[in-house]
């Protein structure tokens, strides 16, 4: 298999990022295969920085870039993915809701098409530990993205993505860096003309997540800018 950059997005990150770094690089060390993990601080206030340096002294192919100011997800992924170096790159959540078994599964699926998603929705999908509430947001929410950049997913939010060589620059063509970054992101792979393949995932939901109720209204806002705005391609 060809070798993979996977980009971690990591905001307050103590608590989780190192089982994350842990488990996702002796996943992929006993995969064999060729693998970098580049994890993104963005202007973390807490030990998240410290703890990815003492890591990454201990590990050659695992490294820091730390942003010391507010970039978002979205923002953290881009100059993650400028750092990259592999043949395919990809891009997991810092509190390891989808293991690294189940980020394989998802670099699997590129076998199949130029981009490669995690899924919560397919019929094979599990999720641990949801509450009610979040899971009816979660199927509104995808319901207003189709209808509004008929991108035909059943789920664009998964923290899971990977991309081949030749459709991974699509990534330098987002604006957003906060919430709606995910949907932007596959607005340009679906207008560039890449397939994507969703691919069922067993995902742990977070009570620590970042993405809350009061969220919604701010993500919302953010779609129909991305929609309705007039952008370079």
């Amino acid at each position: 298999m060809k070798s993979i950059s996977i980009v971690i997005p990591a905001y307050n990150e103590e608590k989780r990022i190192q089982k994350t770094m842990e488990e996702y690089y002796s996943f992929f060390l006993q995969k064999k295969i060729p693998f970098e993990l580049i994890v993104v601080a963005n202007n973390c206030s807490d030990n998240t920085v410290s703890r990815v340096k003492k890591f990454s002294k201990k590990h050659s192919n695992c490294k820091l870039l730390n942003i010391p100011y507010r970039v978002g997800k979205g923002g953290a992924v881009k100059q993650g993915f400028r750092k990259a170096c592999k043949d395919i790159v990809g891009f997991t959540d810092a509190d390891n809701a989808t293991p690294p078994e189940e980020f394989f599964k998802v670099l699997q699926g590129l076998s199949e098409a130029d981009v490669a998603i995690g899924s919560r929705a397919l019929s094979d999908s599990t999720i641990k530990n949801q509450p009610f509430y979040r899971r009816f947001l979660g199927i509104g929410f995808n319901r207003l993205v189709n209808l509004l950049f008929g991108l035909n997913l059943l789920d664009t939010q998964c923290g899971a993505k990977v991309f081949s060589a030749r459709a991974a620059p699509v990534m330098q063509s987002v604006r957003s860096n906060f919430f709606e970054f995910d949907v932007e992101l596959l607005w340009h792979v679906k207008k560039k003309g890449f397939s994507i393949k969703e691919v069922a995932v067993v995902w742990t939901d977070s009570p620590e997540s970042k993405v809350n109720f009061w969220s919604i209204p701010k993500m919302f806002i953010g779609l129909l800018k991305i929609r309705f705005s007039k952008t370079k391609e």
